[in-house]
């Protein structure tokens, strides 16, 4: 038995993407800025692909520069905006993309306020605007949390950035795909996203920076990506993001009613059904597919249950793929929300999507109690309740 439960680390690649990458990868292999017709073949399967991902945000006022991943795309947005001096505010619970390109920043002289989330990891809009000043730059916070799922009220954010005179990047990278994003009207001036997230390949991603945004490229060269991302396009890789985006524009609201059902499922099943169990992450704001649990006195042994899962043939993460090396340290992103460091080791969670059946969740609700049945209490504590945290 295989069940690959860890969508949010990253999503099959769907068939119909693969079927359009193809051509691309083997006889439309022109260079984009070749004046033959070769090239304007592959010039124009990339215009068609910045139309889709354009329409997917409804970002008619927007352009498009394809990158090579969601964190360069972040990097861009960051790097391309914030100068020496310059006052930047983001989360405290954004993705290392985010998060280590402030270090870099403050590095070289810029200013990086960090603002912690109330106990479900939302960011409030009057945190937010506790932190922003007249002379802040940028305004950076993520869609849709990549540990714990929680969504953050864009809109609402945005507005506290724009009323400082700032701009407002999100990292939609966790969310792409899985809800609706309207760039026009939550205001939204930066946007990053990635392929690989929403069943498109890996190596492709990009940035949308709303028009007359003038950012300072990260890669000088031959001008490509009107140029702010200079390099020859990876062709292939965008028309699969294209073709991505177009799927989740179509299905993205069956896709998500399916996978609430799914999730909502899961939730309640382990909360009734495994003693200590508790839910990270809020329980309605949360991505269509994504669920994170801890395990009250046993949160010590996540890298066991994972580990045991895995052997049973669940592929399941404990919190963010990119942190994996780092599964004995707490984490930040559940530190930020409140959580003590004992209960900042231990979270499991479980990402479901596109081609996640009834049947695997079943089997993941027959397998889970024993597993986690198996450890030992180290610490007899009861459920948290824990309260807001503010900043």
């Amino acid at each position: 038995m295989s069940v690959y439960l860890d969508y949010a680390a990253t999503s099959p690649l769907d068939p119909r993407v693969l079927a359009a990458m193809l051509p691309y990868l083997e006889q439309q292999f022109g260079n984009p800025s070749s004046l033959h017709g070769a090239g304007r073949q592959a010039r124009a399967a990339i215009d068609v692909a910045r139309e889709q991902v354009l329409s997917l945000f409804k970002a008619a006022a927007a352009q498009v520069i394809f990158t090579a991943s969601g964190t360069e795309a972040n990097n861009l947005a960051l790097k391309g905006l914030v100068r020496e001096g310059d006052h930047l505010v983001v989360s405290a619970i954004e993705h290392p993309a985010i998060l280590e390109t402030c270090l870099a920043l403050e590095r070289h002289g810029a200013r990086v306020t960090r603002v912690l989330p109330d106990s479900s990891g939302l960011v409030e809009p009057e945190a937010l605007a506790a932190a922003c000043t007249s002379a802040t730059r940028l305004v950076s916070v993520m869609a849709a949390n990549n540990v714990v799922g929680t969504l953050q009220p864009l809109a609402a954010l945005a507005q506290v950035a724009h009323e400082y005179g700032s701009l407002f990047h999100t990292d939609a990278v966790q969310a792409c795909g899985k809800i609706p994003i309207d760039m026009e009207a939550h205001e939204i001036d930066l946007l990053s996203l990635s392929a690989h997230k929403f069943y498109g390949p890996k190596g492709v991603g990009a940035l949308l920076v709303r028009k007359g945004i003038d950012l300072a490229p990260l890669v000088h060269g031959g001008g490509q990506e009107g140029g702010y991302r200079a390099g020859t396009e990876n062709v292939a890789g965008i028309v699969g993001l294209g073709q991505a985006a177009a799927l989740a524009a179509s299905e993205q609201s069956t896709d998500a009613a399916r996978l609430v059902g799914l999730r909502d499922t899961l939730i309640d099943h382990v909360l009734r059904g495994i003693p200590g169990a508790y839910l990270l992450g809020h329980r309605f704001k949360r991505l269509p597919g994504h669920a994170c649990f801890g395990f009250a006195g046993q949160e010590g042994g996540a890298m066991r249950v994972l580990l045991d899962l895995d052997r049973l043939g669940f592929a399941i993460s404990s919190g963010s793929a990119c942190s994996s090396r780092h599964m004995g340290e707490p984490s930040y992103v559940l530190m930020a929300m409140g959580y003590d460091a004992i209960r900042a080791r231990g979270s499991l969670r479980i990402s479901l999507g596109r081609f996640t059946k009834t049947e695997d969740i079943a089997a993941l609700l027959d397998a889970l109690p024993a597993v986690v049945g198996q450890l030992t209490p180290l610490l007899r504590r009861p459920t948290p309740s824990l309260q807001g945290v503010t900043s």
